[in-house]
């Protein structure tokens, strides 16, 4: 039996240069998926590929972002799957936006596509189930990584060509697993850790890997999201989120 679907909200990114559709309930995508959008810097002509896609938030805004680059997400989740490819029919990118059901798990040979320019993901915070309360049904698939951090890392490295670029966003204090992971066959690490305010600690980190690469890694100053002003955003992460900005590496 397919799938109910979900109660839908239409959310308006980028200043309203993307309309994304996504659930009401449960997991709703946000500031981890604009960081990672606005971290890639493909050129026109590049291919790239998002592990665990969701309703397509990565995807819409890169595409608004960045024009000419072929643009392909999986996804296990159908009804996620499906809203990504309404919300690429709505934004007008259908022609350059492609959505494969599958699961991480699987790997990447099963899509028998060559390997990507880009390879990015905003994989699942938590492996553990013991590690945190039972997260909502909604929400279970985008919060645990069934079959750990290393699927997907293992996802991404193959689905880069050498040279390609690889970008994760993920918890902070999992940086050590990712350079780990993905330092099996990559290298060339730059790190943007992002702090909610400038005197706390990081709470996430943007990851930059080159397959192959051999460049000593770089740690990049931090981006700070909030200040003690009362505004909602510091000027830059509200630039960021505007799309007026870019994360440079």
């Amino acid at each position: 039996m397919a799938p109910a679907a979900p109660d839908v909200v239409e959310n308006a990114l980028l200043d309203g240069r993307v309309r994304l559709r996504q659930p009401a309930r449960g997991y709703r995508a946000g500031m981890d998926a604009a960081l990672l959008a606005a971290a890639v810097a493909p050129r026109s002509g590049d291919r790239l590929f998002e592990a665990g896609c969701g309703a397509g938030a990565v995807l819409m805004q890169i595409a608004a972002r960045h024009a000419g680059v072929s643009l392909t997400g999986l996804e296990r989740d159908s009804v996620a799957a499906g809203l990504a490819r309404e919300n690429a029919d709505l934004n007008q990118s259908a022609d350059r936006i492609r959505i494969f059901d599958g699961d991480v798990a699987d790997g990447f040979r099963p899509l028998d596509l060559p390997p990507f320019d880009w390879a990015v993901s905003n994989p699942p915070f938590f492996d553990d189930p013991g590690a945190l309360r039972a997260p909502a049904p909604g929400k279970q698939g985008a919060w645990m990584a069934d079959d750990g951090l290393s699927a997907w890392t293992g996802l991404l490295l193959k689905a880069v060509r050498e040279g390609g670029r690889i970008v994760i966003i993920h918890r902070a204090d999992r940086l050590a697993d990712l350079l780990t992971l993905l330092g099996e066959k990559a290298g060339s690490f730059a790190i943007r850790p992002v702090q909610p305010f400038a005197d706390e600690p990081a709470k996430r980190v943007l990851v930059q890997a080159i397959k192959t690469g051999k460049a000593p890694l770089r740690l990049l100053p931090p981006l700070v999201l909030h200040d003690r002003s009362g505004a909602k955003h510091t000027p830059e992460a509200e630039a960021i989120l505007r799309g007026e900005a870019a994360l440079g590496w």
